[in-house]
């Protein structure tokens, strides 16, 4: 539940604030935080149609931790209720805030809440949020469910191509550890490779070149199989740290357009 004081919430006598309480919190707030020339940067520099309040990462942070208690996660309830109010303004910091909550309190969440999430992302339509929201929240709760499969392949299929993104992305932080299921991944990434979204293109390279840090076999061997299909900017990620003789093998077969 949020704090008691006016600075760090709207909480009051034991009783969680309304969503719209919430949200006009989060208003004052980042109105008080925020900057016009900053916000004017990250406006240009996102390319959105979005209103920003000129808070920066670190700001945005410590004003989501003050509003949450320390002696626990929001009930799933209250963060629920709280990240759709705050997704349903027109507020780009508004909506980090929502998933800064929800990276908070993943652990209050359940497979079941992972369309929910996939929507939240949908509605996101960004890549600051859509990636905020799949490495710091659908990815946690999806290592919960055992039939991760199930869920990946379903979101690779997706005419949405963020949500696509997501399905990419997915197992991006277990991959990068040396865990995942990059046979998984590689079967999802495959049909994507011809696709002409940057944002696409860009997510598999940046998983491939992630997995590239640990074990390079596994990317040489996926760019010896689809060295014709791969973009040039798929490519030029999944090569920035792979061994040089495993990247020298890779580039002979790309040339030879196999």
């Amino acid at each position: 539940m949020p704090r008691s004081s006016s600075r760090a919430g709207p909480h009051r006598a034991g009783h969680a604030p309304k969503p719209a309480a919430v949200v006009a919190h989060f208003e004052a707030r980042f109105g008080e935080l925020g900057t016009a020339a900053r916000a004017a940067s990250m406006k240009a520099y996102m390319k959105s149609a979005l209103r920003f309040h000129g808070v920066d990462a670190k700001q945005l942070r410590a004003a989501c931790a003050a509003f949450c208690t320390e002696d626990g996660p929001l009930p799933r309830e209250q963060l629920v209720a709280y990240v759709d109010a705050l997704f349903a303004t027109d507020g780009f910091d508004l909506r980090s805030a929502a998933i800064t909550l929800l990276e908070r309190s993943w652990k209050q969440l359940a497979a079941a809440d992972l369309p929910w999430l996939v929507e939240l992302a949908r509605a996101g339509a960004c890549w600051a949020h859509v990636d905020f929201l799949v490495t710091k929240v659908i990815a946690p709760v999806l290592a919960r469910e055992l039939d991760l499969a199930r869920w990946i392949a379903a979101w690779a299929r997706d005419p949405d191509f963020w949500i696509r993104r997501v399905a990419l992305l997915a197992q991006l932080r277990a991959l990068r550890r040396g865990g995942g299921d990059f046979a998984l991944f590689a079967r999802i990434a495959a049909p994507m490779l011809s696709e002409r979204e940057f944002f696409i293109r860009k997510a598999i390279g940046w998983v491939l070149r992630e997995v590239s840090k640990q074990r390079p076999a596994l990317v040489r061997d996926f760019l010896l199989e689809h060295a014709g299909a791969c973009s040039g900017v798929t490519w030029r990620e999944a090569v920035k740290y792979l061994p040089s003789p495993m990247a020298r093998t890779a580039e002979a077969r790309r040339r030879a357009g196999a």
